[in-house]
């Protein structure tokens, strides 16, 4: 079986590309950050998604990225609420760098393993418009990733792989129970309460109430107005 690197946040993205991978045939070694995010909910999740598929190791990266700031999830900035997701404009939960900065490390730990190919559930269709999420940045890292190690240059490309980036998230979802994914086991929320409780209101929370609604599948996570 071939090994694959697999950035695990325990988000609803995330989890279906790990099922995704998983039913390639693929050896899964999750790897999840604890970057300094505002909430700890999102590790916990990822620590049960790891669990329910029964994958061959998970490593869970501590990096400081709260020491930078400037973004609604590793600063004291307040997570936007209850407006319409606009796309014209980077929104502040935007993290500076972030899928760079976790793409980077997949590639070390690939490059270990011996692994040629990392899966990364970003998406470009039903998003809030980051930048490290567009189809340009991923092949932009792809020409970098193929000069920057050693595999590469010796003819073991490492592909990086985004099967979500063109599918609407009711698409997702669709794909994710096909494949028996769990999403009761997973949290999208940007600023749950201390107890894990969705807002219902933040962008992340948005486009996932409409893709559970688009695909006619009931939502069993709890929000706060719930």
């Amino acid at each position: 079986m071939k090994k694959a690197v697999v950035l695990t946040s325990g988000g609803l993205d995330s989890t279906t590309v790990l099922a995704l991978s998983r039913s390639k045939g693929f050896k899964i070694y999750a790897l999840t950050f604890d970057y300094g995010q505002r909430h700890k909910q999102e590790l916990s999740s990822a620590k049960k998604v790891a669990k329910y598929f029964g994958i061959v190791e998970h490593k869970i990266i501590k990096i400081n990225l709260r020491c930078f700031g400037g973004s609604a999830l590793t600063d004291d900035i307040k997570v936007p609420q209850g407006g319409k997701i606009k796309r014209k404009n980077i929104p502040i939960t935007y993290v500076p760098a972030r899928n760079t900065i976790f793409l980077s490390y997949a590639l070390a730990w690939a490059e270990v393993l011996k692994a040629q190919d990392i899966f990364i559930g970003v998406n470009a269709i039903d998003y809030s418009g980051y930048p490290d999420c567009r189809p340009e940045y991923i092949d932009a890292y792809q020409k970098m990733a193929d000069l920057a190690t050693k595999e590469s240059v010796e003819g073991r490309l490492i592909k990086i792989h985004t099967p979500l980036i063109n599918m609407s998230k009711a698409e997702i979802i669709k794909k994710g129970i096909e494949l028996g994914v769990d999403y009761s086991i997973t949290h999208s929320c940007y600023s749950p309460t201390r107890n894990g409780v969705a807002c219902g209101k933040c962008d992340s929370c948005i486009l996932r109430k409409k893709g559970f609604n688009k695909a006619g599948i009931k939502d069993i996570i709890r929000y706060i107005q719930d």
